[in-house]
């Protein structure tokens, strides 16, 4: 049999994978090969002899053949026909090639060993068949965003003044001197449209990243008689693969063989039902789509491109990034804001027209402006130009660009430094949402736990042989203990050679079970296989909480019936037991209730016990009463470090955790108490733990009223995971899930933020939910929360910080504009205090890490006004300070520092700078005095105020960039002296109480009593 894994025919090149000794009739079909390719390849030539062009190297040029056994039966595929078997489904084809086998002999994929797996091996697999990843539609260049900066219609009037500036500015002026008022408004154009885009630029390159990373899940795969886990993304053509219940199928490929697959074909055809793959009828799997039951091994005969999710990604989108509920309102508060700021600048421009145009505004020598008859069309246009351009400031002043940025930036830094903290954000909006998580529902294993489980505790019927060894078992119960753990897994056991060490592969209690069978039972797995054909498989589901198979002897030909899961699961399945000697006895009333109590007994340790039961029978289906109880093991799974402070910061956050767990009652309470979910005295009996039928079974009427206090649901399924979530929000919480299985799915998407385990999370619960918990630990869990009530944070400070600007601006300008006909600020001095307020404020106060007063609050409910009370509180006082100071300085500022009017407006210009600048220390904390605390840990902040005020003294020196004239030393003492004034304002006002009711609701209260009256 040959193998053609690469070939170039522009070239007349061939890479032969031969196996040595080749047949002679391999060594005809070469022969042929060859005469046939080289013949087409020397007649290409002949027919474009000036050609110099390499011919691109297709897909179809890979030829793989298949030898079915027979001197004259070769059979030859090429690529194309390799990728449209599982395509189009045709059984019928892949009988005439002789086979799943005759397909997987020709990739020279051994169906028990693999692939090899070498370097070599995989890159010449690479070469020929493609690789395991997608075409995607080019990412967004920087210029891209640059351009959607360019359609922001303040930008557009922005840039308009600036040219018409520039324009007149060069007329009146000359080139020299009259460039500066328009140019410098173009160069703060210019750092604004830069610094937007490059942020915008960089949060897309970040969700690129993020998206790969997602997409990068381990697959398990058998490569050189080993399994191990490889990216998904390493998935070759001859792999073979293992898939289990939830699984996603990395590639197209072929079934070998397995137990009662069923797979998940809607992401494909949208159709729900589950369909059944197997050897004879079906043995096609279309990657994309997920593992619903069962267990099985494939093939790869497809990667990438050349399947149908791959086809399908090619052409899908991933650069949209939705709008999270926070940017939707601010949104909505930037419109109000900004057509607030529209009315004003449009009542100060029918106000300056008409003191122009009635003779009121005066020039320097004290003579009205405007003469009819006597001034020019040019006096008229520049005036109006300079009224319009006042206007224009106004404007300017009032639009707040920097809440949209500062959102960009925030979430952008919280995703950041959250893939740090072991948290994935999949959802934008999770980010936010999780600030104002009421209720955690979260699993025990993995996440409260270990997960690190080993068997701890041996029971065989009544004795405990845990310290005396299996020495003291009969050897017929120890036999058919190692023959139900061998046979009845989805676990594996390597070893290299005869001396070196056990590697143990699959499910944690897998693992352990099979750990503990190998190293003190002394259990030879690959020699059990080989005593016994499997005849049927019922594999583990979260439902049944147990696993079963039927199989029969080649010996002696009797068929054996293995069961294993949950112990008091099994035990219902029971009439008798064998004790230590191997005395088969009966299950009374008074065995059963024996057995009981050492079930108990492990539990009440926090143990996680397992039962074996067997039994022999003559019929062909896996029955499930009359068997006989083997044993019990107790499985420790420790609690994490640390999850217990996780658990008490949650609570002290007015954060409920709920643990829902498929462990039975015992041992979820003694779990539940060592984390801090339960206090003690809280039991079934005060309706702090249920299982999950009984929930299960109560009227709705009866679950809305209980639900809030159930702390522990124990054997627990995915639908009382989905009716709790159910229940707690009709109740008014905004609730967090964890989920690890392919049938959390529904919770995790009927839940206000789903949360998913990055090690034991199957890819059907990582598709489900928003945040990827990368260590599956409940830590991460309180991490992510406090993370959320930070990115809300961080959008308050800055709200605060900007709505403070505005308000004193808009004030302060329109004042100005109407009394003296002229504002406070030029357009591109408050194009400087914009970029200040927007990108420079938003970068110092939208990157402060969590602190742990956050959890010192209450959670923040999702309608709770963005502007709290104590906000308003902070502004009022501020912008009043400011207000007084610049309109004192506009009118008196003269006659106080005894300067001149140009010195006068650099004065105002310096202190407005300078304040905002002071003011930005203040809102670092909403609430608290000290708002200096922690700030040597936010570098990024120290460096923006020592940039902005290092560019404000480079702006006052330069003079005419600005429209300014430099100040004298005991001048910038002034400023700097005015602007200091902020912090003991800031210090005395947080003294002052404030009502917790919204300010606006009680407006809310009198415009409902006026209508009423009406």
């Amino acid at each position: 049999m040959t193998t053609i894994l690469d070939l170039d025919c522009g070239q007349f090149t061939l890479s032969l994978s031969l196996p040595s000794p080749v047949s002679k009739y391999g060594t005809k079909w070469q022969q042929a090969f060859l005469q046939i390719y080289c013949s087409r390849a020397f007649q290409f030539q002949c027919k474009h002899p000036h050609s110099k062009a390499v011919p691109v190297k297709s897909p179809s040029f890979t030829a793989i053949t298949i030898d079915n056994n027979s001197p004259n039966s070769t059979v030859s595929i090429d690529l194309a026909e390799l990728n449209s078997l599982v395509k189009e489904k045709d059984v019928d084809r892949i009988h005439k090639l002789g086979g799943v086998e005759a397909v997987a002999s020709s990739l020279e994929a051994n169906l028990s060993a693999g692939i090899s797996g070498d370097p070599e091996d995989f890159s010449r697999r690479q070469r020929a068949f493609g690789s395991n990843t997608y075409k995607k539609p080019p990412a967004k260049g920087l210029l891209y965003f640059v351009v959607e900066a360019f359609k922001d219609l303040a930008i557009l009037i922005l840039l308009g003044c600036a040219a018409l500036s520039l324009g007149f500015g060069i007329k009146e002026n000359g080139i020299s001197d009259g460039w500066y008022d328009g140019g410098s408004i173009f160069v703060a154009l210019f750092l604004i449209i830069a610094v937007s885009s490059h942020s915008n630029f960089t949060r897309s390159r970040q969700f690129e990243k993020l998206s790969r990373v997602g997409g990068n899940i381990q697959i398990e795969v058998i490569r050189n008689s080993r399994r191990q886990q490889v990216s998904i993304f390493d998935i070759v053509v001859g792999d073979v693969v293992c898939l289990k219940i939830g699984d996603q199928v990395p590639a197209d490929g072929l079934f070998l063989n397995g137990h009662s697959l069923h797979v998940d074909e809607s992401s494909m055809t949208g159709e729900g039902d589950h369909v059944e793959v197997n050897q004879s009828s079906n043995p096609f799997l279309v990657s994309g789509t997920e593992v619903a039951d069962g267990h099985a091994r494939m093939i790869v005969t497809s990667v990438g491109m050349n399947t149908m999710w791959g086809e399908m990604m090619s052409s899908v989108n991933h650069d949209e990034i939705e709008q999270t509920p926070l940017q939707v309102r601010l949104n909505k508060l930037t419109s109000l804001i900004g057509k607030v700021g529209l009315a004003v600048a449009f009542l100060v421009l029918v106000v300056l027209l008409a003191r122009y145009f009635t003779r009121t505004t005066k020039d320097e020598n004290g003579n009205p402006e405007f003469v009819r008859g006597v001034s020019t069309a040019g006096d008229i246009v520049n005036a109006v130009v300079g009224i319009v351009s006042a206007a224009e400031t106004i404007l300017v002043v009032t639009l707040p660009e920097g809440l949209p940025l500062a959102v960009t930036l925030t979430l952008a830094y919280c995703m950041k430094r959250m893939m740090s903290d072991q948290a994935m954000v999949r959802k934008l909006s999770a980010c936010e949402t999780m600030g104002s998580a009421t209720t955690i529902c979260t699993d025990k294993t993995g996440t409260l736990t270990l997960n690190q489980m080993k068997v701890t505790k041996f029971w065989v019927g009544e004795d405990s042989v845990t310290d005396t060894g299996s020495s003291s078992v009969s050897k017929r119960v120890l036999d058919s203990i190692r023959q139900g753990v061998a046979l009845n897994t989805t676990g594996s056991v390597f070893r290299a050679s005869s001396g070196s060490e056990f590697k143990f592969s699959g499910s944690p209690t897998e693992k352990a079970i099979l750990s503990w069978a190998v190293l003190e039972l002394n259990m030879d797995m690959e020699e059990e296989k080989k005593k016994r054909t499997i005849l049927q498989v019922e594999a583990f589901n979260s439902q049944k909480k147990r696993s079963g198979v039927l199989l029969r002897s080649n010996a002696d030909g009797p068929i054996h019936i293995h069961w294993k899961g949950a112990a008091e699961m099994v035990l219902a399945m029971c009439s008798s037991y064998y004790d230590a000697s191997g005395v088969l006895r009966g299950l009374d009333g008074e065995g059963m209730k024996e057995i009981e109590n050492v079930i108990q007994g492990m539990a009440a340790m926090s143990l996680r016990c397992i039962a074996f039961a067997h039994k022999e029978t003559s019929q062909t289906r896996l029955e499930e009463d009359g068997l006989t109880l083997l044993g019990l093991v107790g499985i420790e799974d420790p609690c994490r470090p640390g999850v217990k402070g996780a658990v008490e910061a949650c609570h002290q956050a007015g954060v409920t955790i709920k643990m829902i767990t498929g462990d039975n009652v015992f041992t979820a309470k003694a779990i539940a108490t060592e984390c801090g979910i339960l206090s003690l005295g809280e039991d079934e009996s005060t309706g702090a733990v249920v299982e999950g039928v009984e929930f299960r079974n109560y009227t709705p009427e009866e679950r809305l009223a209980k639900v809030e206090k159930i702390g522990v649901m124990a054997r627990s399924s995915p639908f009382d995971k989905l009716l709790m979530v159910q229940c707690l929000k009709q109740k008014g919480h905004v609730v967090a899930v964890t989920g690890d299985g392919t049938n959390d799915a529904p919770a995790l998407k009927e839940a206000d933020i789903g949360l998913s385990m990055g090690i034991q999370g199957t890819g059907v619960a990582k598709e489900s939910s928003d945040i990827v918990i990368l260590d599956d630990n409940f830590g991460s869990v309180a991490t992510v929360l406090r993370w959320g009530r930070c990115v809300y944070n961080n959008i308050q400070k800055f709200i605060q910080f900007q709505l403070t600007v505005n308000v004193a601006a808009l004030v302060v300008n329109f004042v100005a504009a109407v009394s003296s006909g002229d504002v406070l600020l030029t357009t591109a001095q408050q194009l400087w205090v914009n970029l200040i307020m927007d990108t420079l404020g938003a970068l110092a106060l939208a990157t402060e890490r969590p602190t742990w007063e956050l959890m010192e609050k209450p959670p923040v409910g999702q309608t709770a006004p963005l502007i709290t009370n104590i906000m308003w509180r902070n502004i009022a006082a501020q912008a009043a300070y400011q207000m007084a100071v610049l309109l004192t300085l506009q009118f008196w500022g003269e006659s106080i520092f005894n300067v001149s009017y140009e010195v006068n407006q650099t004065l105002i210009f310096n202190t407005f700078v300078l304040c905002q600048v002071f003011n930005e220390f203040n809102a670092r904390k909403l609430e608290k005095k000290n708002v200096f605390e922690g700030i040597h840990q936010n570098k990024l902040f120290i460096g923006i105020i020592f940039i902005t005020i290092v560019v404000q003294a480079v702006m006052i020196f330069l003079k005419g960039f600005a429209d300014t004239e430099r100040l004298t030393w005991g001048q910038w003492g002034a400023c700097i002296g005015i602007g200091a004034v902020s912090w003991p304002i800031g210090f005395i006002v947080r003294f002052i109480p404030v009502p917790e009711t919204p300010i606006f609701s009680y407006l809310k209260v009198l415009r409902k009593k006026f209508m009423s009256k009406n």
